[in-house]
């Protein structure tokens, strides 16, 4: 059994790692801030993205976002603990005093042991990161930061608004901080190869971070994706691509690395390819399948 596991997976869950530190079941709560993006103002943001991640409950405030999703869970999980997810759009784009005041109200809820904030590498100026600091000394604190690529022949293609040194400054900056990290990438972006989307986990490993969040590239109605499909078609990756990448990208991580995700939640209703992500626990349960068959375990590869 893999030693970071509690239910017979092979690599790293969130799960075991909130089960391990908090002793307790752990939920992340998503909210949305309102705090907008920099990509969005400077251009047309990144190409696959419609309206932002997480954009549910733009009209409720924090605490009324807050209390509905987590009345959700006690009536499934009782007593369990959570972690505040600011995950709409960029979570740092504003003046210290505003982000203050949404992330400080979060700490006064009993039940949050931890905030998790979604950002961008381009809106973690001095001031932000010091605050961060601050705030990491009160609570257990994640910052999740959007890579997506390694080449920054991609990163330009998919108008993300930063480069790959862009990025790597911003982490090295958290982890001078001792903040938990996070990094996103994506599988499937339009005309990498499996070769480039392996050496961007190897990247993502070499830099030391603490998680990662694996997600696999969409192609959602209304978004430049779609019109850059149409126009200059790009391979969609299948079911059985996807699984055999992530596979391999999972044995050339530190097996104490955190996998906080490794698959995508497209709306049914947006999606345009591919259909198969949105059978979600199959993709997952096909992983576990997959790598037993190959007998590997996450780090395996790791020199």
């Amino acid at each position: 059994m893999f030693k970071y596991s509690l239910d017979n997976k092979r690599y790293h869950t969130l799960n075991c790692f909130y089960r391990n530190k908090f002793d307790s079941k752990v939920f992340k709560v998503s909210l949305n801030a309102g705090f907008g993006c920099p990509n969005k103002i400077n251009g047309k943001g990144c190409i696959f993205c419609k309206n932002g991640s997480g954009n549910d409950f733009r009209d409720l405030d924090l605490l009324s976002q807050f209390y509905l999703v987590m009345d959700r869970i006690e009536k499934k999980w009782p007593n369990s603990k959570h972690i505040a997810y600011f995950q709409a759009d960029t979570n740092t784009f504003a003046s210290v005093d505003v982000l203050k005041s949404k992330f400080e109200q979060m700490l006064s809820i009993p039940s949050v042991v931890g905030l998790s904030i979604a950002t961008r590498c381009d809106a973690l100026d001095d001031d932000v990161l010091d605050y961060l600091s601050e705030l990491n000394e009160k609570t257990f604190l994640t910052v999740e930061v959007g890579l997506q690529s390694s080449y920054d022949k991609t990163l330009s293609l998919i108008n993300r608004g930063h480069t790959v040194d862009d990025f790597e400054k911003s982490i090295k900056r958290l982890q001078d901080r001792n903040i938990f990290t996070v990094v996103h990438i994506i599988n499937g972006l339009p005309y990498e190869s499996k070769d480039m989307m392996i050496n961007t986990a190897k990247y993502v490993n070499s830099l030391g971070v603490q998680g990662i969040k694996i997600h696999m590239l969409f192609v959602s109605k209304g978004t430049e994706l779609e019109t850059l499909y149409n126009v200059k078609p790009f391979h969609i990756l299948s079911k059985d691509e996807y699984i055999d990448i992530v596979c391999e990208q999972l044995e050339f991580l530190n097996e104490n690395m955190v996998i906080m995700r490794i698959t995508g939640d497209p709306l049914k209703e947006d999606i345009i390819e591919p259909r198969w992500l949105l059978k979600k626990f199959v993709v997952l349960n096909d992983i576990d399948k997959e790598m037993r068959k190959r007998d590997i375990f996450q780090g395996d590869k790791v020199k």
